[in-house]
């Protein structure tokens, strides 16, 4: 029987977000606000990991809630080596001028193929003179 790490990897593998309001893409007309996010995923375990699959659940300014789920996140599913990171960015487009994302990665351990989830904090979305 193989032994399990002495930390989970979730605990293991830590994400930060940096999100940024797009003006040149938003139309306060529209009631278009765009934001793009700046994912960067630190796996500080001493295994590979593979990230599968992405939820995100993003919340308007108005309290209505979307859900996205889908493989991997812009085109990948990457795999992460032991002290490595790895970094991209997106964009969510809301109807209002603020918002909250939170979410979570399914990855896998690449040696054991065991499976686990790694928690994206709730992280807010803000366009220009909004209370921060």
């Amino acid at each position: 029987m193989s032994q399990l790490p002495d930390v989970p990897l979730d605990q293991e593998v830590l994400v930060d977000v940096k999100p940024a309001y797009r003006a040149d893409e938003s139309s306060q007309q529209e009631s278009r606000y765009v934001f793009s996010y700046t994912v960067t995923i630190h796996n500080h375990s001493k295994r590979s990991v593979q990230l599968l699959a992405r939820h995100w659940r993003i919340t308007q300014g108005s309290g209505e809630v979307q859900e996205v789920r889908g493989k991997g996140v812009v085109g990948q599913q990457p795999m992460i080596g032991p002290g490595q990171n790895f970094c991209y960015t997106s964009r969510a487009i809301l109807d209002g001028p603020v918002g909250v994302m939170e979410g979570a990665y399914t990855c896998v351990d690449t040696a054991s193929q065991r499976p686990f989830e790694v928690t994206i904090a709730p992280f807010r979305l803000a366009g220009p003179n909004q209370i921060h």
